[in-house]
C-alpha cells in the first residue's frame, strides 16, 4: 500500500511538471510568434507580454522589451537625424546658391563694353561683398563641425566679460550705424567669469549679429549678477513674432526670417547655445511686447 501511494505521488508530480513544461513551451511559442510580429511590423509600439509565473521569465521577457524600446527609439532619433540632415542640405543650398547667383548675374553684367568705369567699379564691390559673405558662410560652416570635438580645446579660465562685451560692440560700430541701430551696453562692472576666451568671443559676436539681422531700431545689453552667475541680457525689438518658433529658436536649421537674413545663415544662435553649454552654462530666449530678450548665463569664477 505504501508503494502504490508513493507511486500515486511521483506520478503526479510528473504529470504537474510535463503539463508546466508544456505550459512553459506553449508561452514561449507564443512569445516567440509576437516576436515575429514585432519585426514584421516594428512601426508599432507593441511589446512582447507573457502570462507566466516564472520570475525568471518574466525577467527575462523585461530586458527583451528594454532592448525593443532603445532600438525603436535609436530609429527614431535616426529618421530624425535624417530629415534634419536633409533639412540643412536643403538650407544649406539655398544659402549658397544665393549669393553664387548674384555673383554670375554681375559677373556678366561686367562683361557689358558699355558699362561706365563708376558702374563697373560698383558692380565690382558688389562682387566682392558676396564672395566675403560666401566666405564667411563656410567658416561658419566648418565653425559648426568642430563645436563637437572642442571639448578638449576649451581653456576654462578667468574671463572678464564687461570688457570682452564693450570691445566686440566697438568692432561693430560701422554695422550699427549702417543699420542705424541705436545701441546701448550698460557701463557695470560685474564679477569675472570662468570661461573659455575664444568661445565667449564667439557668442558676444553671434548675439550682436543676431541682433544686426533681426533688430528693427535698437540693440542693449546688460550685465546682470547673481550669487552663482553673470548673466548677459541682450534686447532688441523685432518684427511681429510667432511665439511657436521659440521652442526651435536654437536649432541648428532654424532661420527666424528668411527674407531679412541678406543671405545670413540661421546657425548664429545654435552655435551660442552648444559653446555655453560646452562652458556649464546656459541660454534662453523670449519675445515679449515684441521685443526679443536673450539670457546668456556664465558661471562666476570663484
Amino acid at each position: 500500500m505504501y508503494c502504490w501511494l508513493i507511486i500515486a505521488v511521483l506520478t503526479l508530480l510528473l504529470l504537474i511538471s510535463i503539463g508546466a513544461l508544456l505550459l512553459l513551451h506553449w508561452d514561449i511559442r507564443k512569445m516567440t510568434n509576437q516576436l515575429e510580429g514585432i519585426i514584421e511590423n516594428f512601426g508599432t509600439n507593441e511589446l512582447v507580454r507573457t502570462n507566466t509565473q516564472s520570475k525568471s521569465l518574466k525577467q527575462f521577457i523585461k530586458k527583451i522589451n528594454q532592448l525593443i524600446y532603445f532600438y525603436k527609439q535609436d530609429q527614431q532619433n535616426k529618421e530624425k537625424r535624417e530629415q534634419e540632415l536633409k533639412q540643412e542640405i536643403t538650407n544649406i543650398s539655398h544659402d549658397l546658391r544665393t549669393p553664387l547667383t548674384s555673383m554670375k548675374g554681375f559677373s556678366e553684367l561686367l562683361t557689358d563694353p558699355s558699362l561706365t568705369e563708376t558702374q563697373r567699379k560698383e558692380f565690382l564691390a558688389i562682387v566682392q561683398k558676396k564672395i566675403d559673405n560666401l566666405t564667411m558662410m563656410v567658416d561658419v560652416f566648418y565653425e559648426l563641425s568642430q563645436i563637437g570635438s572642442m571639448d578638449n580645446h576649451m581653456v576654462m579660465e578667468r574671463q572678464l566679460l564687461d570688457q570682452s562685451v564693450a570691445e566686440t560692440v566697438l568692432m561693430f560700430y560701422d554695422d550699427f550705424e549702417q543699420k542705424q541701430l541705436k545701441v546701448h551696453v550698460e557701463e557695470a562692472s560685474v564679477s569675472p567669469v570662468l570661461a573659455d576666451q575664444k568661445a565667449t568671443n564667439r557668442i558676444i559676436i553671434n548675439i550682436i549679429q543676431n541682433a544686426l539681422r533681426y533688430a528693427k531700431s535698437y540693440f542693449t545689453i546688460h550685465l546682470i549678477e547673481d550669487e552663482n552667475f553673470v548673466r548677459l541680457r541682450a534686447t532688441n525689438d523685432v518684427e511681429a513674432f510667432n511665439h511657436k518658433e521659440l521652442s526651435h529658436i536654437f536649432d541648428r536649421t532654424f532661420t527666424m526670417d528668411t527674407s531679412r537674413t541678406g543671405g545670413q545663415l540661421g546657425l548664429g544662435l545654435h552655435i551660442v547655445q552648444k559653446l555655453i553649454n560646452k562652458q556649464g552654462g546656459t541660454v534662453t530666449a523670449d519675445v515679449v511686447n515684441e521685443e526679443f530678450i536673450m539670457e546668456v548665463c556664465f558661471k562666476k569664477w570663484s
